[in-house]
């Protein structure tokens, strides 16, 4: 006979176990989702240690920089299409044929801006520290070869097709780690020789993520849907830019202000802080497809602040593990990182405020609310530049530098959570 002391206790055991039937193909998806983020740590983690101990420090912080501006500079490809690309993946998929035509058309015309924008970065910022070809082999890579090969991702995902994606990520990746690999079996070791590598290994991951995993749809040209979408892509094409650039910009500026080999041990550091943010931007894109969905997902202040903590503490956690490890393993990554080592845990806020000012900006995109993403964006880039240029002119020794990032990422967090919950009390637009 059931005690009557039994029920209070069951009653919790019941509700959990109802919450999770209820959310099983959500639970489903993204264990499906974060297996591709899992796999790609790893994989990420092997590539790391492969070229950061294969290039010399000066080198690594060569190619760290120019691939920062890679990926910044790649977001002009086809104006920002590929969002709506995205979009249409997500609410719309029997139109992707339609839309891929579209971005294969932007992405030919946008060549030109592309090139031009390169060659003003590569004066700006390059021109004394690396060579161009090196450069623009590195921004051929990232931004006609990777960027793509980002596209399939996209659009499986849109499409819910967690598994699939996280199986090309996996791919691609271990792609990029065996080319790692080959290079420091090579006979010669330079940036230059190394940029063929990473054409190749990101050449061979475009094959394989359009010839495998790409959906097979009909390419149609329909001017009159992607004009009426163009604005909306050239907003996200340009909040990109700013989002990268903020994100990547102190790189550059220590290889500007402090050259090649300050700017290796910063790019070590920060990769490894980059390492914490596979699993959370998973997470991210997930809520994002959801709040396409349900744009008011956030309405409460209590799920805000719940989610944005468990950012937190997600991130400090995986950089301070990783922390303890180098302090008592300083080469434990291998003998060009070990010389970082001692610096890992002074940046023990940076994972988590950086992760955090990146998945607000993902919020705005989720509602529609571009243009305004794009302006907050411009906002922290300008901030971020004023901020890191005052800290490396003010403090010359290393292990202060990197304390002092603690300060400078959160006053970054400070200004993008007023800017982005400001913009939020506005109605979300329809997408």
């Amino acid at each position: 006979m059931t005690q009557a002391s039994d029920i209070p206790q069951r009653r919790p055991l019941a509700r959990i176990g109802t919450f999770f039937a209820e959310r099983r193909g959500l639970l489903r998806d993204y264990f499906s989702a974060i297996s591709g983020a899992g796999g790609r740590l790893v994989f990420s983690l092997a590539y790391f240690i492969a070229l950061a101990n294969t290039l010399s420090i000066s080198e690594f912080g060569m190619f760290a920089t120019a691939s920062a501006a890679g990926v910044m500079l790649s977001r002009i490809l086809a104006f920002g299409f590929i969002s709506a690309l995205y979009r249409t993946a997500t609410i719309r998929p029997n139109l992707i044929g339609t839309f891929t035509a579209g971005f294969l058309l932007l992405g030919l015309l946008s060549l030109p801006l592309l090139a031009a924008a390169s060659f003003g970065v590569y004066l700006i910022f390059f021109a004394d520290t690396v060579p161009l070809s090196v450069f623009a082999a590195i921004v051929f890579a990232e931004a006609l070869l990777w960027r793509p090969v980002e596209v399939a991702l996209i659009v499986n995902n849109g499409q819910g097709k967690f598994g699939r994606a996280a199986l090309l990520a996996i791919l691609a990746t271990a792609l990029r780690a065996l080319g790692a690999v080959l290079f420091m079996f090579w006979a010669q070791h330079s940036v230059w020789i190394w940029s063929w590598f990473y054409i190749g290994a990101n050449a061979a991951s475009l094959l394989i993520a359009f010839g495998f995993f790409y959906p097979r749809q009909r390419l149609r040209l329909r001017i009159e849907l992607y004009l009426r979408r163009l604005a909306d892509s050239i907003y996200v094409a340009g909040a990109e830019v700013l989002f990268y650039l903020q994100m990547e910009f102190d790189k550059l500026l220590v290889l500007a202000i402090g050259g090649p080999h300050l700017a290796g041990i910063y790019a070590i550091i920060m990769r490894l802080v980059d390492l914490t943010a596979i699993p959370i931007r998973t997470f991210s894109m997930m809520l994002v497809q959801r709040m396409m969905r349900a744009p008011d997902l956030l309405s409460r202040l209590a799920v805000k602040s719940g989610i944005e903590g468990g950012v937190f503490a997600v991130s400090t956690l995986a950089l301070l593990t990783l922390g303890i490890v180098l302090h008592f393993f300083p080469n434990a990554l291998g003998k060009n990182v070990a010389e970082a080592a001692p610096l890992v845990a002074l940046a023990i806020c940076v994972p988590g405020l950086r992760n955090l000012v990146e998945y607000q900006a993902e919020l705005l995109f989720a509602r529609g609310q571009t243009l305004v993403r794009a302006l907050n964006l411009g906002l922290l880039a300008g901030l971020k530049a004023v901020l890191l240029i005052y800290v490396l002119t003010t403090i010359l020794d290393t292990p202060n530098l990197v304390l002092s990032l603690n300060v400078v990422f959160l006053l970054l967090y400070l200004a993008s959570t007023l800017l982005t919950y400001s913009a939020m009390r506005k109605p979300a637009k329809p997408v």
